[in-house]
């Protein structure tokens, strides 16, 4: 390849540079000293000003950036005040935190801590709680003193204390907030959830309507019954939570939050259609809203509604795909095709969001606030597992949570019920429970399977019968049909199983049980004529039978009372 031309023209130039160097040491130190002076003066082109600036403009990478210059030159300008590093070293770190790298962030922040900075100190702790080190940011928050807290400090001191089980810690930082503002709705219903009671969460609201920082609500009588409505939620008396939302609903029309609340307490109670017209509603409101929309994933898998549930997890992942509810929506979906799937996102829903109730309930745990639902799923998790022992300390753990529960009760009766010893005990639950909550449908169901399991076919069919008028619901209508079947009343079971289809039309074999119901029965009406072939003729019971065979029970009686009428 050879050597460039120019090089021992270059070799010469830099050995008179050289030369001239050891000829005049003073020139070289000169030089030495003046780029020194030249980058310390630069270094005054990057005030702490500026940085505040992006940082409060959002550009936090651009802040991130400039940061590195920051803090490098007040750390080579031997006259920079101690101070002034320090809080380079704040807004250095506070780029850093709003970038996410909390890690990063935390050395920053510490290094600034030669300064009694509280505000430091509360974002070192904020650091920690995102990265899901709770002790270490509760270790942080106690080191401000209680008078240097402003609310938002307080605010987070008391999610500590409630994620590390602190009750009354936690219940005396939360009604600081109040004290400070009543709007607070996270504080609330925080507080309602950990038992306090109405009349103590109102108290603490100032006598005028209006705070510090502007009215939420349009006056604080509506805060007051949103107070009302949560703690009737978080005591079980679902009813009167309705009642009250349902109020607050007609004077703030269209409010999402109230929608979303209500909604949530109509699918805890069984009001699935109902539920899931609230959910539907808010979604035309906001399509883009993520709150609870795991709850409205699980209605529809129970409704069997799969192109919607496909659709909503679709929307959500487009949405935003790091939410706790979007894992659990993809568990719902995965739930019968891969459990293992389903599994692993219910725990990267409680991996998000420890306290995430709805991961839990797909999950079969529970480890949060007394929820009825995850206490449905522990005990058909040890159901599932033959682990009666389990399911009936589980069910009354929930029974002992939630006294004036009728679906507690409940919970309990079906452990006693699946095992044929217990019957007796069973029904003596289910009994209660529909004292306690006379229009309590899934206590009557079960209660009438008892009968039919012990032969008191009449009796089951009374007990359902009374339902009819007050209750639109195809289970209820099955289950009449199947006793019917059971006592050879096959035209009873018939219009009974018809009824239930016609509530909900996505039953399995719906178009099957209407091609059935059209062969045996003569044409419907109101379906279009269509031209006879070959392929149209009548199937014998025989082939019925045999080509459905792997369907349930239910839609086998069904094929049979068609054929039979």
């Amino acid at each position: 390849m050879g050597l460039p031309r120019n090089w021992g023209s270059t070799q010469k130039s830099d050995f008179k540079k050289k030369s001239a160097s050891l000829h005049h040491p003073r020139t070289e130190l000169q030089t030495h000293t003046l780029h020194t002076v030249h980058i310390t003066n630069c270094s005054m082109d990057v005030p702490k000003d500026q940085l505040s600036t992006l940082l409060d403009h959002g550009l936090y990478s651009s802040a991130q950036m400039l940061g590195c210059f920051a803090v490098s030159s007040t750390s080579i300008n031997p006259e920079t005040s101690p101070h002034l590093k320090a809080e380079s070293l704040v807004l250095y770190g506070d780029s850093l935190f709003r970038e996410k790298e909390y890690r990063r962030a935390i050395v920053r922040l510490y290094t600034s801590l030669s300064l009694p900075l509280c505000c430091v100190k509360f974002k070192i702790a904020t650091c920690h709680s995102a990265l899901g080190e709770n002790r270490a940011a509760l270790a942080e928050m106690e080191g401000i003193p209680s008078k240097s807290r402003n609310l938002e400090m307080n605010l987070m001191m008391a999610k500590l204390y409630r994620n590390s089980r602190h009750t009354r810690a936690a219940i005396g930082c939360f009604k600081e907030c109040l004290r400070n503002c009543p709007y607070i709705i996270e504080a609330i219903v925080a507080l309602a959830e950990l038992g306090v009671s109405a009349k103590d969460i109102i108290s603490l609201f100032p006598q005028a309507s209006s705070g510090v920082f502007g009215p939420v609500m349009s006056s604080l009588l509506a805060m007051q019954r949103y107070v009302e409505a949560q703690c009737c939620i978080a005591s079980n008396d679902y009813k009167g939570g309705l009642e009250l939302f349902s109020e607050l609903l007609q004077r703030f029309p269209n409010n999402i939050h109230i929608l979303l609340e209500m909604a949530k307490v109509k699918a805890v109670i069984g009001k699935n259609d109902e539920a899931i017209l609230d959910f539907e509603t808010v979604r035309s409101i906001d399509p883009y809203v993520v709150t609870y929309m795991d709850e409205y994933a699980m209605l529809l898998k129970l409704k069997s509604d799969h192109s919607k549930l496909n659709k909503l997890v679709h929307d959500l992942l487009n949405i935003d795909p790091t939410k706790p509810e979007v894992f659990v929506a993809l568990s719902v979906l995965w739930e019968k095709k891969d459990e293992r799937g389903a599994l692993s996102y219910a725990e990267k829903s409680i991996r998000i969001d420890e306290r995430h109730v709805a991961g839990y309930i797909m999950k079969g745990a529970q480890e949060l606030r007394p929820d009825l639902r995850s206490y449905q799923g522990l005990v058909r998790s040890y159901l599932a597992l033959s682990k009666i022992k389990e399911a009936l300390y589980a069910a009354r753990e929930a029974m002992k949570a939630m006294p004036q529960s009728a679906k507690a009760l409940k919970l309990v009766g079906d452990v006693h019920a699946s095992n044929t010893s217990g019957r007796e005990k069973a029904k003596k639950f289910y009994e209660s429970a529909l004292r306690l909550e006379p229009g309590f449908l899934g206590a009557a169901l079960a209660l009438a399977e008892l009968h039919v399991m012990e032969g008191r076919n009449g009796d089951a069919v009374s007990l359902l019968e009374r339902y009819l008028k007050d209750w639109a619901d195809d289970s209820l209508h099955v289950k009449l049909a199947q006793v019917f079947a059971a006592t050879n009343m096959l035209q009873d079971a018939l219009s009974h199983y018809q009824a239930a289809l016609r509530i909900n039309p996505r039953m399995k074999l719906q178009k099957r049980a209407r091609a059935f119901g059209e062969t045996n029965e003569g044409v419907d009406p109101d379906a279009p004529r269509m031209r006879k072939t070959k392929r149209m003729r009548l199937m014998t019971p025989m082939e019925i039978r045999k080509r459905l065979s792997y369907y349930d029970e239910m839609f086998n009686a069904f094929i049979y009372c068609i054929n039979v009428v």
